[in-house]
């Protein structure tokens, strides 16, 4: 999983806090998950997890920084699995026709759903996929993809 940087994390809050009080409810959590295919299985299990019922910017940076570093534990066989698994995942996330790569146009519109996409955005699109693409075939196919993902981690 790549990390994001601060400003990213602000703009994420920002986003899913629909009604602008400051906080993200467990409600909207739950649906930022959603939108990214984790399905928690009940709001109680989520509360469990984050230990209150809405977060602040600084518990959702500690929210999103304790789930990062639950993810970089190193040094572990059943770690390197996960992260390979969890890599597999994400490529299907974008990968939205299923022919094992990930296009421009898939990109947008996965950025599109996790309302991170504007108009401004398809120029960057480009330029991401064509930066990591190794073979210049416009696309990015699993090992691209994993490449880019253990570039941008540091």
């Amino acid at each position: 999983m790549s990390s994001i940087n601060s400003d990213d994390l602000h703009r994420i809050f920002e986003k899913f806090d629909r009604n602008g009080d400051g906080l993200v409810s467990l409600d909207e959590l739950k649906c930022l998950l959603e939108k990214i295919g984790v399905h928690p299985s009940s709001l109680d299990e989520l509360e469990s997890l984050v230990g209150k019922k809405s977060l602040d910017i600084i518990d959702f940076m500690f929210f999103y920084e304790t789930i990062m570093e639950k993810n970089m534990e190193t040094g572990k066989e059943e770690d390197i699995n996960n992260l390979d698994s969890d890599l597999v995942e994400a490529f299907r996330v974008y990968d939205l026709d299923g022919d094992g790569f990930i296009s421009c146009d898939e990109l947008q519109s996965v950025l599109a759903r996790l309302e991170l996409w504007d108009e401004h955005c398809g120029r960057d699109c480009k330029s991401m996929i064509n930066f990591y693409d190794a073979n210049s075939d416009g696309v990015l196919d699993f090992e691209e993809f994993k490449n880019m993902m253990q570039i941008t981690n540091p």
